[in-house]
């Protein structure tokens, strides 16, 4: 497969139409995939955030100054009150604010940007990112990811993944399948949306390069069955249940 960045879009807006724009820069074909960073659409529809508008609750204090304490420096608390109310649960809130946003992504303070972002402090990510997706599928013709970075547990580093998508499957289910040898396969579900994003990312890259738009291109999902389970629910997560509990004991 192609992975190639779009050149050539400029800042975006509240209001812009990205997929006009994205149009306006590249021929997309049939079988195309596009990848857009959460950042655009977000400021597309006006997901900029001042502190002021967050005015610091008494958890979100001491939260701050917890978080302080161990950086050595002075956090601002209108910042963790933010990461709060974008947030349906926070599963730990020292060191680290780990959030499980509205739509079911699990990241660290809620996805919320502060990097390239004019005139505002914060950016939080899409309200439903999936509808996001759905609404540049519809007008663009091709499948679409929105994509965000993402730490991952065990490892150093971020890459992408996805958080909303349209037009293609969230995962290619190899469950039914056999190998070579014959065995059926019994758990193999491949997150391809993730695995794109994470392509996409490679040559979008970070800080100042102003690419926030990738186009994969001569990939085929394959003769697979096709599944939209990528964020485990409560019940099917292992982890949380603990990480409550250890949070609740201490």
């Amino acid at each position: 497969m192609q992975v190639f960045a779009v050149d050539g879009l400029p800042e975006i807006r509240a209001g812009d139409d990205i997929a006009r724009l994205i149009a306006d820069q590249v021929d997309l074909e049939a079988g195309d995939v596009v990848c857009v960073a959460s950042t655009i659409v977000s400021k597309a529809e006006g997901r900029t955030a001042d502190y002021d508008d967050f005015p610091a609750g008494e958890r979100a204090q001491q939260i701050a100054e917890r978080v302080s304490e161990r950086a050595g420096e002075q956090k601002d608390p209108r910042f963790a009150q933010a990461v709060i109310e974008a947030s349906d649960e926070l599963l730990t809130d020292d060191p680290i604010m780990l959030a499980v946003t509205p739509f079911g992504h699990v990241t660290v303070n809620a996805g919320i940007d502060r990097s390239n972002i004019p005139d505002a402090d914060m950016l939080l990510l899409p309200e439903d990112p999936s509808a996001s997706a759905r609404r540049l599928h519809e007008a663009l013709g091709v499948p679409v990811i929105v994509t965000d970075t993402s730490g991952r547990p065990f490892r150093h580093g971020q890459r992408g993944v996805a958080i909303g998508w349209a037009g293609l499957p969230a995962a290619r289910d190899w469950r039914g399948e056999h190998d070579r040898e014959g065995k059926e396969l019994e758990a193999t579900v491949q997150a391809v949306v993730d695995e794109l994003a994470a392509a996409a990312n490679l040559v979008t890259g970070e800080g100042d390069g102003g690419l926030p738009v990738a186009v994969i291109r001569d990939w085929d999902f394959g003769d697979h069955a096709g599944s939209d389970e990528l964020f485990r629910s409560d019940d099917e997560d292992l982890i949380r249940d603990p990480l409550r509990e250890y949070y609740a004991r201490d």
